[in-house]
Protein backbone atom coordinates (compact mmCIF):
# COMPACT_ATOMS: atom_id res chain seq x y z
CA UNK A 1 0.00 0.00 0.00
CA UNK A 2 1.46 3.29 -0.78
CA UNK A 3 2.16 5.60 0.99
CA UNK A 4 0.60 8.48 -0.17
CA UNK A 5 -2.84 8.28 1.45
CA UNK A 6 -0.82 8.36 5.18
CA UNK A 7 -2.17 11.35 6.65
CA UNK A 8 -3.03 13.14 4.19
CA UNK A 9 -5.69 15.44 4.62
CA UNK A 10 -8.78 15.24 2.79
CA UNK A 11 -12.27 16.59 2.23
CA UNK A 12 -15.28 14.40 0.33
CA UNK A 13 -18.19 16.57 -0.76
CA UNK A 14 -21.49 14.57 -1.05
CA UNK A 15 -19.87 11.70 1.13
CA UNK A 16 -23.06 10.91 1.94
CA UNK A 17 -23.91 9.64 -1.02
CA UNK A 18 -23.53 6.54 -3.16
CA UNK A 19 -20.05 6.93 -4.28
CA UNK A 20 -19.09 9.46 -2.08
CA UNK A 21 -19.64 7.02 1.08
CA UNK A 22 -17.83 3.71 -0.95
CA UNK A 23 -14.97 7.13 -1.88
CA UNK A 24 -14.97 8.10 1.86
CA UNK A 25 -14.51 4.10 3.27
CA UNK A 26 -11.48 3.71 0.93
CA UNK A 27 -9.75 6.93 1.75
CA UNK A 28 -10.14 5.56 5.38
CA UNK A 29 -8.50 2.37 4.59
CA UNK A 30 -5.89 3.74 3.15
CA UNK A 31 -5.30 6.16 5.91
CA UNK A 32 -6.17 9.29 4.82
CA UNK A 33 -7.56 11.70 7.39
CA UNK A 34 -10.89 12.35 6.11
CA UNK A 35 -13.26 15.47 6.51
CA UNK A 36 -17.15 14.63 5.15
CA UNK A 37 -19.12 16.95 4.34
CA UNK A 38 -22.54 15.90 4.71
CA UNK A 39 -25.77 18.46 4.17
CA UNK A 40 -27.50 19.23 7.31
CA UNK A 41 -31.10 17.39 7.80
CA UNK A 42 -33.16 17.71 11.03
CA UNK A 43 -32.85 13.33 11.75
CA UNK A 44 -29.36 13.60 13.03
CA UNK A 45 -28.72 11.36 9.82
CA UNK A 46 -25.08 11.29 8.07
CA UNK A 47 -26.70 9.43 5.17
CA UNK A 48 -24.66 6.14 3.63
CA UNK A 49 -21.63 6.90 6.21
CA UNK A 50 -23.81 5.78 8.97
CA UNK A 51 -23.53 1.95 6.99
CA UNK A 52 -19.96 2.03 7.71
CA UNK A 53 -18.18 0.10 10.21
CA UNK A 54 -18.39 1.63 13.46
CA UNK A 55 -14.56 1.94 13.64
CA UNK A 56 -14.32 3.72 10.16
CA UNK A 57 -17.21 6.06 11.24
CA UNK A 58 -15.23 6.74 14.38
CA UNK A 59 -12.16 7.89 12.05
CA UNK A 60 -14.22 10.22 9.93
CA UNK A 61 -14.33 14.01 10.46
CA UNK A 62 -18.04 14.93 9.95
CA UNK A 63 -18.87 18.59 8.86
CA UNK A 64 -22.50 19.34 9.00
CA UNK A 65 -23.88 22.36 6.67
CA UNK A 66 -25.25 23.27 2.88
CA UNK A 67 -23.10 24.03 0.35
CA UNK A 68 -25.20 26.61 -1.23
CA UNK A 69 -24.09 28.64 1.51
CA UNK A 70 -20.58 30.71 0.01
CA UNK A 71 -18.62 30.48 3.72
CA UNK A 72 -19.89 27.24 4.76
CA UNK A 73 -16.92 25.29 4.00
CA UNK A 74 -14.44 27.36 5.96
CA UNK A 75 -14.11 24.76 8.89
CA UNK A 76 -14.07 22.42 6.36
CA UNK A 77 -11.76 23.66 4.12
CA UNK A 78 -8.98 24.95 6.13
CA UNK A 79 -5.86 22.71 5.86
CA UNK A 80 -7.43 20.43 3.66
CA UNK A 81 -4.33 19.11 0.48
CA UNK A 82 -7.40 17.44 -1.34
CA UNK A 83 -10.74 17.80 -2.23
CA UNK A 84 -13.02 15.46 -3.90
CA UNK A 85 -16.14 17.25 -4.68
CA UNK A 86 -19.00 14.88 -5.44
CA UNK A 87 -21.68 16.57 -3.90
CA UNK A 88 -24.70 17.24 -6.49
CA UNK A 89 -28.47 16.38 -6.95
CA UNK A 90 -28.73 13.56 -9.83
CA UNK A 91 -32.10 12.46 -10.37
CA UNK A 92 -32.53 12.62 -13.94
CA UNK A 93 -36.39 12.32 -13.74
CA UNK A 94 -36.52 14.86 -11.07
CA UNK A 95 -34.84 17.62 -13.23
CA UNK A 96 -37.15 17.44 -15.50
CA UNK A 97 -40.06 18.44 -13.04
CA UNK A 98 -37.92 20.83 -11.15
CA UNK A 99 -34.98 22.15 -13.47
CA UNK A 100 -34.24 25.48 -11.70
CA UNK A 101 -33.56 23.36 -8.31
CA UNK A 102 -30.82 21.09 -9.95
CA UNK A 103 -29.64 23.66 -12.36
CA UNK A 104 -29.40 26.65 -9.17
CA UNK A 105 -28.13 23.88 -6.53
CA UNK A 106 -25.35 21.68 -8.66
CA UNK A 107 -24.06 24.90 -10.10
CA UNK A 108 -24.17 27.00 -6.95
CA UNK A 109 -22.50 24.45 -5.17
CA UNK A 110 -19.69 23.50 -7.30
CA UNK A 111 -18.82 27.64 -7.68
CA UNK A 112 -18.54 27.48 -3.65
CA UNK A 113 -16.10 24.84 -3.74
CA UNK A 114 -14.35 25.75 -6.25
CA UNK A 115 -13.81 29.42 -4.62
CA UNK A 116 -12.99 28.14 -1.30
CA UNK A 117 -10.45 25.88 -2.73
CA UNK A 118 -9.02 28.57 -4.05
CA UNK A 119 -9.12 30.56 -1.04
CA UNK A 120 -7.07 27.61 1.14
CA UNK A 121 -5.12 26.89 -1.45
CA UNK A 122 -5.93 23.12 -1.96
CA UNK A 123 -2.98 21.36 -3.39
CA UNK A 124 -5.93 18.82 -5.67
CA UNK A 125 -9.81 19.20 -6.39
CA UNK A 126 -10.91 16.40 -7.85
CA UNK A 127 -13.95 17.78 -9.80
CA UNK A 128 -16.90 14.69 -10.50
CA UNK A 129 -18.22 15.14 -13.85
CA UNK A 130 -21.02 12.79 -15.59
CA UNK A 131 -20.68 10.32 -19.27
CA UNK A 132 -24.79 11.95 -19.43
CA UNK A 133 -23.02 14.93 -20.56
CA UNK A 134 -21.63 13.53 -24.08
CA UNK A 135 -25.64 12.75 -24.96
CA UNK A 136 -26.11 10.33 -27.03
CA UNK A 137 -23.08 8.63 -28.90
CA UNK A 138 -22.04 10.28 -32.13
CA UNK A 139 -19.04 8.56 -32.01
CA UNK A 140 -17.68 5.07 -30.13
CA UNK A 141 -16.49 4.10 -28.21
CA UNK A 142 -16.76 8.24 -26.50
CA UNK A 143 -13.78 9.79 -25.29
CA UNK A 144 -12.41 13.00 -23.68
CA UNK A 145 -12.89 15.14 -27.32
CA UNK A 146 -16.90 13.87 -28.04
CA UNK A 147 -18.58 16.86 -28.09
CA UNK A 148 -20.83 17.66 -25.03
CA UNK A 149 -24.93 17.84 -25.43
CA UNK A 150 -27.20 18.26 -22.91
CA UNK A 151 -30.45 16.55 -22.87
CA UNK A 152 -31.85 16.97 -19.72
CA UNK A 153 -31.66 19.44 -17.52
CA UNK A 154 -29.47 17.52 -14.98
CA UNK A 155 -26.78 17.44 -17.87
CA UNK A 156 -27.11 20.57 -18.85
CA UNK A 157 -25.93 21.61 -15.29
CA UNK A 158 -23.56 18.86 -15.01
CA UNK A 159 -21.79 20.81 -18.31
CA UNK A 160 -22.13 23.71 -16.37
CA UNK A 161 -20.33 22.65 -13.76
CA UNK A 162 -17.49 21.38 -15.81
CA UNK A 163 -16.70 24.22 -17.77
CA UNK A 164 -16.68 26.45 -14.19
CA UNK A 165 -14.15 24.03 -13.09
CA UNK A 166 -12.25 24.33 -16.50
CA UNK A 167 -12.30 28.02 -16.07
CA UNK A 168 -11.07 27.98 -12.44
CA UNK A 169 -8.29 26.36 -13.77
CA UNK A 170 -7.50 28.60 -16.39
CA UNK A 171 -8.24 31.71 -14.66
CA UNK A 172 -6.67 31.26 -10.89
CA UNK A 173 -4.65 28.84 -12.01
CA UNK A 174 -6.26 26.27 -9.34
CA UNK A 175 -5.20 23.03 -9.56
CA UNK A 176 -8.72 21.36 -10.96
CA UNK A 177 -8.85 17.91 -12.47
CA UNK A 178 -12.30 16.54 -13.76
CA UNK A 179 -13.44 12.42 -13.32
CA UNK A 180 -16.17 11.41 -15.87
CA UNK A 181 -17.50 8.41 -14.65
CA UNK A 182 -19.67 6.49 -16.99
CA UNK A 183 -22.69 4.53 -14.66
CA UNK A 184 -21.78 2.91 -11.66
CA UNK A 185 -23.25 0.52 -9.53
CA UNK A 186 -22.91 -1.48 -6.65
CA UNK A 187 -24.32 -1.85 -3.05
CA UNK A 188 -26.02 1.00 -1.33
CA UNK A 189 -26.73 2.68 -4.68
CA UNK A 190 -30.39 4.01 -4.60
CA UNK A 191 -33.04 2.06 -6.53
CA UNK A 192 -33.36 4.97 -8.98
CA UNK A 193 -30.24 3.94 -11.02
CA UNK A 194 -31.49 1.41 -13.23
CA UNK A 195 -29.31 -1.72 -11.35
CA UNK A 196 -30.73 -1.53 -8.16
CA UNK A 197 -33.82 -1.12 -9.70
CA UNK A 198 -34.48 -3.95 -11.52
CA UNK A 199 -33.24 -6.27 -8.60
CA UNK A 200 -34.81 -4.35 -5.80
CA UNK A 201 -38.20 -5.04 -8.28
CA UNK A 202 -37.71 -8.92 -9.00
CA UNK A 203 -36.81 -9.69 -5.32
CA UNK A 204 -39.68 -7.72 -4.04
CA UNK A 205 -42.54 -7.67 -6.80
CA UNK A 206 -41.66 -10.91 -8.59
CA UNK A 207 -41.56 -8.66 -11.74
CA UNK A 208 -39.62 -5.98 -13.15
CA UNK A 209 -41.39 -2.72 -14.86
CA UNK A 210 -39.36 -0.87 -17.06
CA UNK A 211 -39.37 2.04 -19.34
CA UNK A 212 -37.51 1.82 -22.74
CA UNK A 213 -34.96 -1.15 -23.28
CA UNK A 214 -32.95 -0.37 -25.87
CA UNK A 215 -30.28 2.46 -24.92
CA UNK A 216 -27.14 0.96 -23.94
CA UNK A 217 -24.84 1.72 -21.03
CA UNK A 218 -21.24 1.50 -19.50
CA UNK A 219 -21.58 -0.59 -16.44
CA UNK A 220 -18.45 0.13 -13.91
CA UNK A 221 -18.79 -1.99 -10.41
CA UNK A 222 -18.33 1.30 -7.82
CA UNK A 223 -15.01 0.00 -6.54
CA UNK A 224 -13.90 0.48 -9.74
CA UNK A 225 -15.10 3.91 -10.20
CA UNK A 226 -13.44 4.46 -6.82
CA UNK A 227 -9.83 3.81 -7.40
CA UNK A 228 -10.25 5.92 -10.71
CA UNK A 229 -11.10 9.05 -7.83
CA UNK A 230 -7.84 7.36 -6.03
CA UNK A 231 -5.71 7.61 -9.00
CA UNK A 232 -6.66 10.89 -10.79
CA UNK A 233 -5.64 12.44 -6.86
CA UNK A 234 -2.32 10.68 -6.63
CA UNK A 235 -1.09 11.29 -10.06
CA UNK A 236 0.89 14.49 -10.19
CA UNK A 237 1.27 16.62 -13.19
CA UNK A 238 -2.11 16.35 -14.66
CA UNK A 239 -4.36 19.88 -13.91
CA UNK A 240 -6.50 20.96 -16.45
CA UNK A 241 -7.04 17.18 -17.48
CA UNK A 242 -10.70 15.65 -17.85
CA UNK A 243 -10.39 11.25 -17.84
CA UNK A 244 -13.38 9.41 -18.39
CA UNK A 245 -13.62 6.23 -15.73
CA UNK A 246 -15.99 3.37 -17.77
CA UNK A 247 -14.85 -0.68 -18.44
CA UNK A 248 -15.42 -0.31 -23.02
CA UNK A 249 -18.68 -2.49 -22.83
CA UNK A 250 -22.41 -1.86 -23.46
CA UNK A 251 -25.64 -3.55 -22.54
CA UNK A 252 -28.80 -2.86 -23.11
CA UNK A 253 -30.90 -2.32 -20.10
CA UNK A 254 -33.04 -5.26 -22.02
CA UNK A 255 -30.46 -7.10 -21.74
CA UNK A 256 -29.33 -5.91 -18.67
CA UNK A 257 -32.64 -7.36 -16.90
CA UNK A 258 -32.86 -10.13 -18.39
CA UNK A 259 -28.95 -10.83 -16.63
CA UNK A 260 -29.68 -9.74 -13.54
CA UNK A 261 -33.30 -12.40 -13.43
CA UNK A 262 -30.97 -15.25 -14.71
CA UNK A 263 -28.84 -14.40 -11.92
CA UNK A 264 -31.75 -14.05 -9.42
CA UNK A 265 -33.24 -17.35 -10.49
CA UNK A 266 -36.95 -17.85 -11.12
CA UNK A 267 -39.56 -17.02 -13.64
CA UNK A 268 -39.74 -13.24 -13.29
CA UNK A 269 -41.57 -11.20 -16.11
CA UNK A 270 -40.02 -8.08 -17.52
CA UNK A 271 -42.55 -5.67 -18.57
CA UNK A 272 -43.01 -2.56 -20.44
CA UNK A 273 -43.81 0.81 -18.50
CA UNK A 274 -44.74 3.12 -20.77
CA UNK A 275 -44.73 5.83 -17.75
CA UNK A 276 -41.38 5.41 -17.05
CA UNK A 277 -40.39 6.56 -20.73
CA UNK A 278 -38.05 9.93 -21.15
CA UNK A 279 -38.98 12.84 -23.22
CA UNK A 280 -38.12 11.68 -26.66
CA UNK A 281 -35.30 13.75 -27.86
CA UNK A 282 -34.25 13.61 -23.96
CA UNK A 283 -33.06 9.59 -24.03
CA UNK A 284 -29.54 8.90 -23.83
CA UNK A 285 -29.75 5.97 -26.35
CA UNK A 286 -26.34 5.08 -26.30
CA UNK A 287 -22.92 5.28 -23.53
CA UNK A 288 -19.88 3.50 -23.75
CA UNK A 289 -16.58 4.59 -22.98
CA UNK A 290 -13.00 5.10 -23.86
CA UNK A 291 -11.14 5.37 -20.97
CA UNK A 292 -7.97 4.73 -22.85
CA UNK A 293 -5.89 8.30 -21.50
CA UNK A 294 -7.25 7.24 -18.04
CA UNK A 295 -5.58 3.74 -18.81
CA UNK A 296 -2.23 5.48 -20.18
CA UNK A 297 -2.05 8.47 -17.44
CA UNK A 298 -3.61 6.95 -14.68
CA UNK A 299 -2.96 3.48 -14.88
CA UNK A 300 -6.78 2.75 -14.03
CA UNK A 301 -8.08 -0.44 -15.18
CA UNK A 302 -11.52 -1.43 -14.44
CA UNK A 303 -11.17 -4.90 -12.01
CA UNK A 304 -14.76 -6.13 -11.27
CA UNK A 305 -16.66 -7.86 -13.92
CA UNK A 306 -20.21 -6.97 -14.84
CA UNK A 307 -21.40 -10.28 -13.23
CA UNK A 308 -19.13 -10.29 -10.95
CA UNK A 309 -20.40 -6.87 -9.97
CA UNK A 310 -24.07 -7.47 -10.17
CA UNK A 311 -23.39 -10.52 -8.03
CA UNK A 312 -22.44 -8.12 -4.93
CA UNK A 313 -25.06 -6.33 -5.58
CA UNK A 314 -27.59 -8.48 -5.93
CA UNK A 315 -26.72 -10.18 -2.75
CA UNK A 316 -26.30 -6.37 -0.92
CA UNK A 317 -29.42 -5.50 -1.71
CA UNK A 318 -31.63 -8.90 -0.73
CA UNK A 319 -29.43 -8.41 2.74
CA UNK A 320 -30.38 -4.79 3.30
CA UNK A 321 -34.20 -4.71 1.59
CA UNK A 322 -35.80 -2.50 4.19
CA UNK A 323 -33.98 0.55 2.77
CA UNK A 324 -35.86 0.39 -0.48
CA UNK A 325 -39.25 2.16 -0.79
CA UNK A 326 -41.22 0.31 -3.41
CA UNK A 327 -42.16 3.71 -4.76
CA UNK A 328 -39.30 5.35 -5.45
CA UNK A 329 -38.60 4.09 -8.83
CA UNK A 330 -39.95 6.82 -11.32
CA UNK A 331 -38.65 9.99 -9.02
Amino acid sequence: MSDFWKAKRVLVTGAAGFIGSHLVERLVQLGADVTAFVHYNAQGSRGLLDRLGLHEQQRIRVVLGDLREPDCLDDAMADQQIVFHLAAIIAIPYSYLRPEHVVQNNVQVTLNVLQAARRYKVERVVHTSSSEVYGTAQKVPIDETHPLQAQSPYAASKIACDMLAQSFHLSYDLPVVTLRPFNTFGPRQSARAIVPTIVTQALTRHQVFLGAMHPTRDLTYVSDTVEGFIKIAETPGIEGNTYNIGTGKEISVGELADKIVQLIGGKIPVIFDPTRIRPTASEVARLICNSEKARKELGWTPKVSLEEGLRRTIEWIGDNLAAYRPDIYNI
